[in-house]
């Protein structure tokens, strides 16, 4: 720990200084892509539903984030899993909410003027002009859709992010010397009550993970929280069955050392 999250618009630069970073600190580094593989890996689930939970805009008549907060779930769990051990670089989109709560997370947002965006957009993708700008604002207007619909916030936002660079006003390299300095604050230290802080957003991640997994399990209003390896369940479910089933899928997870439910049984939203 700690953990570097690098929010940014599309040809922004973003990717080209996390991975500077990564090799100027040793940190390891994790895109969307790759935290997507991994926590289909993980956790079983479907790669092609979790990556339409994290890039696709949500439709007219969606009305319920339940099922993209579920799968959200996996691949934070994902991202924490990796930064478990050690230290992390994560440069895939909305790195800053959906590690949101953690101590010791360096929220980075990355910005640059349109022009410099259009330019390197047409380098690296070959497009033209005109198309390049339509592409870019698609891609804009699709996140902030996607934020808007499940945090109720705009990702363009500065309060939602530590320090803000803009990398046409300064090089990737001094960009870079900044974070370091940054995250080498006695504030990133890990403590013992950071850390727990950390296993304890990981296991109800883990729970959060397991229970999307299964149609049966994966119910709208359960709140999961862990303090010590105790996960306490809250909220409603439609049957006992239910109840039973979601019970013993928690008491399972990895790192669960004892359930306290407080669900009663009543009317819910399934997904």
């Amino acid at each position: 720990m700690p953990i570097i999250t690098i929010s940014r618009g599309t040809f922004s630069g973003g990717k080209a200084l996390a991975l500077y970073l990564a090799k100027r600190l040793g940190y390891p580094h994790l895109g969307r892509e790759e935290a997507i593989q991994e926590a289909t890996k993980d956790y079983g689930i479907s790669e092609e539903k979790l990556s339409a939970a994290v890039k696709n805009p949500p439709s007219i008549w969606q009305q319920t984030t339940g099922p993209r907060l579920a799968y959200l779930k996996c691949l934070t769990a994902s991202i924490i899993e990796h930064a478990r051990e050690g230290n992390l670089i994560y440069h895939g989109y909305a790195g800053h909410l959906l590690l949101a709560g953690l101590p010791q997370v360096l929220r980075i947002r990355v910005i640059a003027d349109m022009e410099f965006r259009i330019q390197a957009a047409m380098r690296e993708r070959g497009l033209s002009r005109s198309d390049a700008l339509d592409y870019i604002e698609k891609v804009d207007k699709d996140r902030k859709k996607w934020t808007h619909f499940l945090y109720g916030l705009d990702w363009q936002d500065p309060a939602l992010y530590d320090l803000v660079i803009n990398l046409e006003h300064i090089s990737i390299e001094n960009a870079g010397e900044v974070i370091a300095f940054r995250v080498g604050l006695s504030d990133f230290k890990p403590t013992p009550e950071s850390q727990k802080a950390f296993e304890d957003a990981l296991l109800s991640n883990r729970v959060w993970a397991s229970l999307a997994k299964d149609d049966r399990t994966r119910v709208s209003s359960i709140q999961v929280s862990a303090d010590d390896g105790v996960v306490t369940l809250k909220g409603s479910v439609g049957s006992k069955k239910t109840l039973d089933l979601i019970l013993d899928t928690v008491g399972k997870v990895k790192g669960v050392r004892s359930v306290v439910n407080h669900l009663g049984i009543g009317s819910d939203w399934y997904w």
